[in-house]
């Protein structure tokens, strides 16, 4: 069995916690561990690393861990860890990537992994420099509903894809008579917050994966909910976007839109759907699950607002089967990075990808400020 040492920065916070420690590496952990192509088992060892003693001190007590530190500096300066990852506020990223490749260690990052596409793509060319491998988290495209899709995108089931439509969020609440669901930095510009920066990322990934490549991006931004109130109680003036709307042009002439929104309230069967429709079939994928129309079983309505609606519409699809055993996507994805670097197999989602949801990210800021439509030009 080989130990690799994981230096995990952001493990406090609510994603790096449950998504990465516990759903991921200590899962990897109680199933004994990676086995690799070649016979051999990897075993990863988390570093935490964060500004609270604490907090990362009762972490390591609840999940039988030893090691942790508050100083990153020495964290990175020692030869035993191999790997960097970084789950902190987007503010913070950049300066602590660029010392762990600076340092020689392989890097694993949370989306977006800089704020502006120079600093994303001058980290992705200094990781080449040092020759570490590097890669991103892209977690939606491990979600049942979205390799779902992706089958039927491959299988030819649509026929020539037309529209994609992308319907994301829920209600945040302000946290004055309720607490908030999401971090106060969310909502505040200058911390790295935003609807655009935080999901356009995801939808360039999502789509040039599953769908086509984004050519052009048309997209308005809004603050709909002008103040907030943070976690100690205190109001504060929401200076993010808190909602996106976006027209993006996909390769092959598909024309996709996407509505991403903390202040909606829910009338779907998921947090988001992705609805693809084509010449010859449609579909529907949420989170998990998955839904078909073929052409030749596809309803005629005809528009009579003066009678009652005869159609189920909804009753007349079909849920595509899981056909296999799908596994938390974001512990996947760790498996398929650790891999990779323990093998010195290619591996996609890197600081390369990462810098085209920046660029998509700026781009849609940069339309929303100008009220119009930009290229996408390829990195």
């Amino acid at each position: 069995m080989r130990k690799v040492n994981i230096i995990m920065n952001g493990v406090t916070g609510r994603m790096g916690y449950r998504q990465h420690l516990v759903r991921s590496i200590l899962a990897i952990r109680e199933q004994g561990g990676l086995p690799l192509p070649g016979g051999e088992v990897l075993y990863p060892e988390p570093v935490l690393v964060g500004r609270n003693a604490a907090k990362l001190e009762a972490l390591c007590a609840q999940h039988n861990l030893s090691q942790y530190t508050t100083d990153l500096d020495a964290a990175l300066a020692d030869e035993a860890n191999e790997i960097y990852f970084d789950s902190q506020v987007t503010t913070a990223r950049v300066a602590a990537l660029t010392k762990a490749i600076e340092a020689g260690k392989h890097i694993y990052t949370e989306k977006p992994v800089a704020e502006s596409l120079d600093d994303a793509l001058g980290l992705a060319k200094l990781a080449e420099a040092k020759g570490v491998r590097h890669g991103v988290v892209a977690d939606k495209l491990y979600l049942p509903g979205l390799r779902k899709l992706k089958r039927l995108v491959d299988s030819g089931f649509f026929g020539r894809i037309l529209t994609v439509r992308i319907d994301f969020g829920y209600w945040v609440f302000e946290g004055d008579w309720q607490p908030a669901q999401r971090p106060s930095w969310n909502y505040r510009s200058e911390d790295g917050g935003g609807m655009i920066l935080d999901m356009f990322p995801h939808w360039r990934y999502v789509l040039d994966h599953v769908i086509a490549p984004v050519r052009s991006v048309y997209a308005q931004s809004v603050t709909h909910i002008p103040a907030r109130w943070d976690e100690q109680g205190a109001e504060y003036a929401a200076t993010a976007d808190d909602a996106a709307y976006a027209v993006l042009e996909l390769e092959g002439g598909i024309v996709a839109q996407i509505n991403s929104s903390w202040a909606t309230r829910v009338d779907r069967t998921e947090l988001v759907t992705f609805h693809v429709d084509g010449t010859h079939g449609s579909a529907v994928a949420g989170l998990r699950g998955c839904r078909i129309q073929h052409r030749n079983a596809t309803p005629k309505p005809v528009w009579n607002p003066d009678l009652p609606t005869s159609h189920d519409f909804r009753g007349l699809w079909t849920e595509v089967p899981d056909n296999d055993v799908y596994d938390n996507g974001f512990k996947v994805q760790w498996e398929e990075y650790l891999t990779a670097v323990a093998t010195g197999a290619p591996y996609a989602h890197d600081l390369f990808a990462g810098a085209r949801g920046v660029q998509l990210a700026e781009l849609g800021t940069q339309s929303a400020r100008e009220g119009r439509k930009l290229e996408v030009p390829a990195l």
